[in-house]
C-alpha cells in the first residue's frame, strides 16, 4: 500500500466523516451497475457510502470488494466514461499498476524455492554485463524489499502534460535499468528502504536469465493460469485495454489552455514493466489475494519474506521500513493489513488483508489524480471504511 502518514489518514477520516472500527455482516445479491448496493450493518460504516454520487472532482468510478469471514460484500459506482455517462461495469478490467509487484514477488520466490534463484546472491552474478560495479554487492532480496539504493531511471518530462505527450514512448527495461545504474546510488545496500520501480525492473530480468524465458510467460504459468486468472493479463507493448473497461481520466491542462479531464485510458507501460503493468479485475486479484495469503501462491518459509519487513528507517521520512518483498504493511484498526496499492495514470487499485484472511479488500478507483502526491480521497476512504483508522 502506498506509504501514507498516520496523521494524513486520521485527518482525512475525520474530514470525510469515516468512523473507525467498521464490521460487515454478509450481502450476497447481485449488485445494481448504476450504484452501490447497501451493506446491511450492525455498526460502522457503509461501503455503499464511500462510492455513492460518482463520478465527482476526484474519481469517476469505482470497482470494490470485501470478502472474508465477517461477511463478503461488492460494488461499483459511477460512469463507464464521460461522454456516454453509462454506468460503470463491474467486471471492468483496469491497470492494476504496483500490484504487478505481487505477482512479480511471487514468482521469484517460487523460484527461489526450487533452488533457481538465491535471495542472498547478488543482482550483478546473475546480470553481470548490466549491473555495474557500484551496485556490485546489491542482492535479490534487497531488489524486492527497496533496500538496494539504486535511483530511478530519468526518464524524460516534469509535468503530467508533458508525460502524456510521450505515453507511446517504448522503453526496455535493459534501458531503464541502464539509466538507473549510471548514475551514483541512493545510500549503502541494506541501510535504507525507498520505494521505487527499479529493483522490480531488474528482478524481471533476472526471471529472465534463470528461466531463458519471458517475464510474462513465467507469470502466466505459475500463477494466472493455476489461479484460472483469466481476466489478468500483461499488455506486452499495447497502450490500451483489451476486453471491457472503465475510461480513465486524468486532471491536466487542454489544448485550449483550460484545466479539465482529459481521457489517458490509452498510455503505454513500458516505463513500469515488471514493477506495474498487469491488467486485471477485482473478481481476479481478489481470488489471487486469498489464495496468496492462504499459502497456495509461495508455500512454506519463502512465504514468511512477504510478511517480513526490514529494519532499516525510510529514506525519507525517518520512519521504519513500511515495505516487504512484494507487500507493505500499515496497522488499521487495531490490526496489521498488508497488501499493495498500484497507480497508473486513470486508475489507482488496491488488495489488501488482514494475515489471517478475515477481512480483505481490492478495489479500483478511477481516479482523477491516480499519480498524485497524496492517496485520492475515495480510495483512502475504501480503505479506512473497510479497516478502520490507523494507530
Amino acid at each position: 500500500m502506498r506509504k501514507t502518514t498516520a496523521r494524513t489518514l486520521i485527518a482525512a477520516a475525520l474530514v470525510l466523516g469515516v468512523a473507525a472500527g467498521p464490521a460487515l455482516t454478509p450481502a450476497f445479491a447481485d449488485t445494481p451497475p448504476a450504484a452501490a448496493q447497501p451493506v446491511p450493518q450492525a455498526s460502522g460504516p457503509d461501503l455503499s457510502a464511500v462510492i455513492a454520487g460518482l463520478p465527482r472532482a476526484d474519481a469517476t468510478a469505482a470497482l470494490v470488494r470485501v470478502g472474508g469471514s465477517g461477511g463478503s460484500w461488492q460494488g461499483s459506482a459511477g460512469v463507464h466514461d464521460l461522454e456516454t455517462n453509462a454506468p460503470a461495469d463491474p467486471a471492468a478490467r483496469f491497470r492494476a499498476g504496483s500490484v504487478t509487484k505481487v505477482f512479480t514477488a511471487a514468482t521469484v520466490l517460487q523460484l527461489a524455492a526450487e533452488g533457481r534463484i538465491d535471495l542472498d546472491r547478488t543482482a550483478r552474478s546473475y546480470l553481470p554485463e548490466l549491473i555495474p560495479g557500484r551496485y556490485a554487492a546489491v542482492t535479490v532480496r534487497q531488489l524486492l524489499n527497496h533496500t538496494h539504493g539504486i535511483p530511478a531511471a530519468n526518464l524524460p518530462g516534469e509535468t503530467v502534460e508533458e508525460w502524456y505527450a510521450r505515453r507511446f514512448d517504448v522503453h526496455t527495461p535493459e534501458e531503464l535499468v541502464r539509466a538507473a545504474t549510471a548514475q551514483p546510488r541512493e545510500f549503502a545496500p541494506g541501510t535504507r528502504q525507498h520505494y521505487l520501480n527499479i529493483g522490480y525492473t531488474i528482478a524481471g530480468l533476472i526471471v529472465e536469465r534463470v528461466t531463458g524465458d519471458s517475464y510474462e510467460h513465467q507469470v502466466e504459468r505459475r500463477i494466472l493460469k493455476p489461479l484460472h486468472l483469466r481476466n489478468t493479463y500483461f499488455p506486452r507493448g499495447a497502450a490500451g485495454i483489451t476486453g471491457p473497461y472503465n475510461h480513465g481520466y486524468q486532471t491536466m491542462r487542454l489544448d485550449d489552455g483550460t484545466t479539465g479531464l482529459r481521457d489517458v485510458s490509452e498510455w503505454g507501460t513500458s516505463d513500469t514493466w515488471a514493477a506495474g503493468d498487469l491488467v486485471s479485475t477485482t473478481a481476479d486479484l481478489e481470488h489471487f489475494t486469498r489464495a496468496l495469503f492462504k499459502g497456495r501462491v509461495v508455500r512454506g518459509p519463502l512465504l514468511e519474506e512477504m510478511f517480513t519487513l526490514p529494519k532499516v528507517p525510510d529514506l525519507g521520512s525517518g520512519d521504519p521500513a513500511a515495505y516487504s518483498v512484494g507487500l507493505s504493511m500499515k496497522k488499521l484498526g487495531g490490526h496489521e493489513v498488508w497488501g499493495k496499492t498500484g497507480g497508473r495514470w486513470g486508475y489507482n487499485t488496491a488488495i489488501a488483508s488482514t494475515r489471517d484472511g478475515s477481512r480483505t479488500l481490492v478495489y479500483s478507483v478511477n481516479a482523477t489524480d491516480a499519480k498524485g502526491q497524496d492517496m485520492n480521497r475515495t480510495a483512502l476512504r475504501l480503505m479506512v471504511a473497510a479497516y478502520g483508522l490507523p494507530e
